[in-house]
């Protein structure tokens, strides 16, 4: 069996400002901040390549945590220059993201593949010029009949917010898992359905890219 390649680099995407802070959308955002408050040791922060960068050391190797501040569609701008600087191949990234199109709770690991509709992960792709790392995926389902931009922009309510954060908990765990036992024993342990979903939210693979207006265009 081939080894797998060990991450380096763990990318939580989001927007940056206190105004986006908790909204879907920074579901990456919220796992790194989890995630770094999981280690037990303190990482080290510090503001290079347009992004929050948290380094430090984890089962006796190194380890990057990063946090893009370029907006969302923006995020290879801070995330390739990261993995330049540092020498780590795209094999060795991992990037969190929301997803529209899996229901609210759920979670899913992969390595490669298209986009997705994602502006961000679009914008890792071509600044890598790869599409050859693993994505953990958030689901914070589909809204209403309103503006898919407002919906992604804005926080959860209610019991839904209890579910993001409980999701965003796991999806903790499932970064820690990746680390600790490898990519393909993380995806059998958390590419399964929430309990809290129901048979109506079908998982389906995000194949539209949102609509928005051109002042939101670049947080998306």
């Amino acid at each position: 069996m081939q080894q797998e390649t060990a991450i380096e680099l763990i990318v939580g995407l989001g927007n940056p400002g206190s105004e986006y802070q908790g909204t879907r959308h920074n579901a990456g955002f919220a796992v790194i901040d989890r995630l770094l408050k999981s280690f037990s040791v303190p990482f080290t922060e510090t503001h290079r390549c347009e992004s929050r960068c948290f380094s430090g050391r984890f089962r006796g190797r190194n380890l990057f945590l990063q946090q893009p501040l370029t907006y969302m569609n923006l995020s290879g701008r801070a995330v390739a220059p990261l993995a330049r600087r540092e020498k780590i191949a795209p094999a060795a990234i991992m990037v969190i993201s929301d997803d529209l199109d899996l229901p609210l709770g759920d979670l899913r690991i992969r390595r490669g593949g298209g986009a997705g509709g994602h502006h961000g992960l679009e914008s890792i792709i071509a600044e890598l010029g790869s599409a050859d790392f693993l994505r953990l995926r958030v689901g914070i389902g589909r809204g209403g009949t309103g503006s898919t931009a407002d919906y992604v922009l804005s926080p959860f309510e209610g019991e839904d917010s209890d579910r993001f954060q409980e999701a965003v908990g796991r999806a903790a765990e499932a970064a820690l898992a990746v680390l600790t036992a490898g990519a393909t024993r993380a995806m059998t342990n958390f590419n399964r359905k929430f309990a809290g979903t129901t048979d109506k939210e079908s998982p389906k693979e995000q194949t539209t890219t949102p609509t928005a207006s051109d002042e939101k265009e670049v947080l998306l």
